[in-house]
Formats: structure tokens, sequence, C-alpha cells
């Protein structure tokens, strides 16, 4: 008889390494300080789970771990998913940490920002990360440099996306491991689940913290195997779903092995184990036949109004389960006050009895008095999520103002969400006394946090700790903030005419060499330009001649060590250019 994993046959993922697993935890696990495995899902909207109310979507694994978890109903993140992780990384508004777009340089986590893997891995945790980390690909933002003693990553934003290994496809494919690119064999989240079992593993003589964020089910390039979009053949829905939903099925069966490992190990009872989302789903209404998409909000969205990206409740308000059976968190209860993912951070800190560190100032607040029920009065607080998407923020734009009744729609909506979840009755005229109040509080809100709004992220070049560097066209920081830059593979295939300039700190004076492509070295794509050009601030202004067939041009230059931005053109025989998509600046050794 086959074995079933909680509502499906064990069979339905290839997990090569759990017998190697089983023997190696056979033997009793010590009493030690709580582990943390925090997974934080891409794209899945609290309505994209059975229990949730779907009426297609098989997971079986995460509707137990529902039932056996305390669970926060109210629970909000920001509506895209650098800017999310932000925020769970430092226990801050993501705009104060320097997080407010998915691209353009505005994704990147400012260097002096004190991340959860640093506080953890000072008070003596092993630290990991497998998937998507998206705050930054290279010194010093990449994770290794960020606090994790190991980092299984994908480029950027998601598999296939520009600053990912050139052909990533979800199968097989090459990721990031503490700085090597290296090959994995299997389905990207079978690979994520995979090595963060490895993890565990090794980790059997200290605590460890577990970060385990997946790119699915992103959907920059949807894949996943065909049993799984299979599950949905019947559904009367369109095939971007199926597929969409086939990547959740997946991800609940990895979600499955986990649990049934940490339950065989032992390790169930004393780790603080969290799954929850980064925004609302990503399967949005016009993915839908246009007769389908008035009942789309019932129908797959909890009710909601609004998707990925939205400042209503639909692009923010997410799923967060958190078990700790050696604390007394769990059993199904259900936490409705509202809670948000700044309060990750000091949740975790005070479970595991670690204190803030001192200059560690955060946003969020400690959640064990609603984890624990123990009678505390949770007083009434005002959070607020916006979505930017731009390189200058703006003032209101696509902002939420929330408390537990009410939610504030930029400065001309009011929904009482006790009466009104859906947010179909603007009542703002009604109670114009409750919008001043939340206005009030936007407006204290920005002035603290926007300070810093004119500062830059820059890119490091020259760095001791990582040379060379690749800059690529993800992070172009146009000053038009119309421009979409080609962040992901697909666009750089069709050459668009674009350009845009980087930010970038030269760490150490010296002669550097920069080798302009449209494609990384390893594809080897010929350049049909006739001339290339480098500007260096007002440093630098050269061009140079292609070489008929070349794939790449080269530009040595002597730079100070300065804050400079740096912009190339690849320029064809009729005048018409584009900036080169792929620059690797390199720092020359010297005598």
């Amino acid at each position: 008889m086959k074995k079933i994993l909680f509502g499906r046959p064990a069979c339905a993922i290839r997990w090569i390494l759990l017998s190697a697993c089983c023997a190696a935890f056979s033997h009793a696990v010590e009493a030690k300080r709580p582990n943390v495995i925090l997974i934080m899902t891409d794209d899945q909207g609290y309505g994209d789970i059975a229990s949730h109310g779907h009426p297609y979507l098989i997971t079986p694994n995460m509707d137990r771990l529902r039932g056996m978890s305390v669970r926060f109903e109210n629970f909000h993140v920001d509506p895209t998913c650098a800017p999310t992780r932000a925020a769970l990384m430092t226990g801050r508004y993501s705009g104060r940490a320097g997080v407010w777009h998915t691209i353009m340089g505005r994704n990147i986590l400012r260097k002096d920002e004190t991340t959860i893997a640093q506080i953890f891995r000072t008070a003596g945790y092993r630290t990991g990360i497998f998937g998507k980390w998206h705050l930054g690909d290279s010194f010093p933002y990449a994770p290794r440099f960020r606090g994790f003693d190991k980092a299984i990553i994908h480029g950027a934003g998601g598999v296939g996306q520009t600053p990912d290994f050139w052909g990533n496809d979800y199968f097989d494919d090459t990721y990031n491991d503490n700085g090597t690119w290296r090959r994995f064999q299997g389905y990207c989240t079978d690979v994520w689940f995979r090595e963060a079992l490895g993890f565990i593993r090794e980790s059997r003589d200290q605590p460890f913290f577990l970060y385990l964020p997946t790119n699915a089910a992103h959907q920059t390039r949807p894949h996943v195997e065909e049993r799984y979009r299979a599950l949905y053949d019947a559904a009367d829905a369109p095939e971007a779903a199926k597929i969409f939903w086939g990547m959740i099925s997946n991800l609940d069966d990895n979600l499955g092995v986990m649990i049934e490992r940490l339950e065989h190990w032992g390790l169930m009872e004393n780790t603080v184990f969290i799954f929850m989302g980064d925004n609302g789903s990503t399967m949005s209404p016009e993915h839908w036949p246009e007769e389908q998409r008035s009942a789309w909000s019932a129908r797959y969205n909890a009710g909601m109004k609004g998707s990925k990206a939205s400042h209503y409740d639909g692009g923010h308000r997410v799923f967060c389960y958190i078990h700790h059976p050696a604390a007394g968190i769990g059993g199904g209860r259900e936490v409705k006050q509202i809670t948000a993912h700044i309060d990750i951070m000091p949740t975790l800190l005070e479970l595991c009895g670690i204190p803030v560190p001192d200059g560690v100032s955060l946003d969020g607040k400690s959640l064990v008095p609603l984890l624990k029920n123990d009678g505390t009065v949770w007083p009434e607080r005002t959070l607020i999520v916006q979505n930017q998407r731009v390189v200058h923020p703006i003032k209101w734009k696509d902002t939420s103002v929330m408390t537990d009744q009410w939610r504030l729609i930029g400065d001309k909506e009011l929904y009482d969400i006790s009466t009104d979840p859906g947010q179909q009755r603007n009542v703002i005229s009604a109670h114009p006394e409750i919008a001043t109040r939340l206005s009030g509080e936007y407006e204290r809100w920005w002035q603290d946090f926007s300070t810093r709004f004119h500062e830059t992220t820059s890119l490091y070049i020259g760095s001791a700790e990582e040379n060379p560097v690749e800059l690529d066209a993800h992070d172009w920081m146009a000053d038009d903030d119309g421009m979409v830059p080609p962040w992901n593979q697909p666009m750089i295939v069709e050459r668009p005419l674009q350009n845009g300039p980087w930010q970038v700190r030269v760490a150490r004076a010296g002669t550097y060499a920069f080798t302009l492509r449209e494609r990384p070295e390893a594809a080897a794509f010929p350049l049909t330009a006739t001339r290339a050009r480098l500007k260096i601030g007002d440093k630098v202004d050269e061009t140079r001649a292609v070489e008929p067939g070349s794939t790449a041009v080269r530009i040595v230059v002597d730079l100070p060590a300065a804050d400079l931005e740096i912009q190339s053109w690849l320029i064809e025989p009729g005048g018409e250019s584009r900036g080169a998509y792929f620059v690797t600046a390199e720092r020359l050794a010297t005598e």
C-alpha cells in the first residue's frame, strides 16, 4: 500500500535524499533553544488555499498546518514582493529600509539595515536561505553578506529574470550557492526544499534559523511538471490558472514532506514554524474570460477586492500560520487583531530569547501575547502599506491606512471592514472624522520615514569581498518613472532600444575594466552594434569601435573611490542605440 502524505500519495515527489535524512535523525534530539523555519511563498494569495474556500485547489498539507497552528486572519504585507521581504528581514517598514519597488535599484536593502539573520547568527544560530532573496545580488547586499551561513538562491525576483543565470527555466537550473553558480537537478521548488532538509540535517548540533522563500507560484515564466497541472484538467479555468494551481500543489507536497520529516526527527515540537504569503494572488481577474471576472473575488479571493500590487485588502492581506507546540502555540486558533510582516522579527526574537540589539529600531511589535492568548490587552494600532513601484516615492500613492475596523484608501475612500470586508461601500462622507484622524496618522508616518527617500542604494564595484561584479539592466535607475527596463530574460531577447544608468560606489581607487555585452558571457551573443560608449560621471566618456562578430567590448579606465553614475551605449550602424544590458566591472590587479 502506498503511504499517504496528508491526502496524496508520497510518490508525488521524488525525494532521493529522504532515507539518508531519516537515518541521520534516528537518534533522540537534545533539548535546545527553539529552531525557526520561516516559509514564505511567492504570489500565493490568501484565497489560494483549499481551506480558505478555493473551489479547485488541492492543498491538504497547507490545510493541515492551518488546523494545527495559530492563524492570523488580519495579517498584512506589502502589495509586492521585494518590499515585503525588506520588512520581514528588518522588522521595519520597507520604505524606511530603502525598498519600495521590485526593480530599478529600489529593491536593494540598504547596507546599514540589520537583518534578522544577522541577529540570529550572532546569537549562535546557524542560518540558511533557499530560494528567493530579491534584496540585492552582489556585495554588500546578497544574503551571504547579510547574515546567512548558507545561501542557495536564484537571481533577483524570479527564476529567469535578468540577473538570474542565463537560460534558467525552473527545471535543472543553475543557482547561486554562496557566491558560486552551481547546477542543481530537479524542479525549482523541489530543489529549495531538498536543500533546506539537508541544511536541517547538518544543523543538528546547534539551533538553526531557516528562511525558505520559494519562487513559486511567481508567474514570470510559469512552469510545473505536467502531472501537477493535470490535477486541474477538469477545472473550468484558463491554462495559466491550471499551471499556477499546479505550482501550488507541488509546493503543498513539499510542505508535507518537510512536516513529516520534522515530526519523524522529533523537531516539530521545539521549532517555531511560520508559513505565510508575500502579497496578494498574481492569478488576478485579468487571466479569466471577461464573463467570469465578476465572480473572481468571491470564488478565488475569499471575497476580497484586489490582487497582487493592489492597495485594497486583496493585494496585501495574506495567510500567516505560526506553530510552536513547546510554547503552547497551536491548536487552530484564530487571531483577528490587525498584524503585519514587520511583527515577525520582534516575535521570533522574543520566542527565542534574543534581545533586540542596541541601535536597532523596530517598527513592528511582538505577537507573543496574541500567540499565547495570555490575556494581555492588545491596544488598537494603525498600520500602513503602499505600492510605490517608482524610482521616487509619491505621497499618498496607492496607500492603505489600516486599523482593525477601518481602511482609508488614498485620501478619498474609507471602508468599514467589520461590515464591508469586500470594500464595496465608500463611507468617507459618513465618517469624515475617521478619515481625518487616519489622514493625520499617515502624514506623521510619511514625515517620519520619507527623510531618506533622496538617498540611492548604490551598487558596489571593486570591493575586496566581490570582484568582478556584473551590472545588468534590471537595476537601471532611470529618471523617467514611466520606463520599465528589461528586468527579465525574455525582455532581453526582444532587444528593446532602452537605456538607463547605474548608481555605483567605487569601493577602491584603481584601474577598472568594463566589459559591455547584450547577454552574459556564457551566452556568447554576437553584437550588431558598430560602436560602444561608456560614461562614468564626469570622470570617463569614451567610445570604442566594435569588432565585427564580437560578443563584447572592453574599456579600461582609472577611477577614484567615489559614488558615480555609469551608463553605456551600444550604437547600431544607423545610429539607434540601446544600453549594454550586461556590464562586467572588474578592478584589475596592480603591482
